[in-house]
């Protein structure tokens, strides 16, 4: 197990894993997401290749639609 925060709030994930597979773990629905690893943007075309580790910080915002 390895420590990450999400969103401010500390997460204990099994290991390092891409940022898709942290962003299925903690239930963050897309499409329209970004993300954040480390105070560096992280294209949706890199999610599944970047590695989040013991330690890292992402934040996640979501997009809102209404009127």
């Amino acid at each position: 197990m390895i420590e990450v925060t999400v969103n401010g709030q500390t997460q204990q994930i099994e290991g390092p894993m891409s940022v898709a597979a942290l962003l299925e773990i903690v239930e963050i629905p897309g499409p329209y997401l970004a993300v954040e690893l480390n105070e560096d943007v992280v294209p949706r075309e890199q999610h599944a290749e970047q590695q989040v580790a013991e330690g890292d910080s992402i934040e996640v915002v979501t997009l809102v639609g209404g009127g």
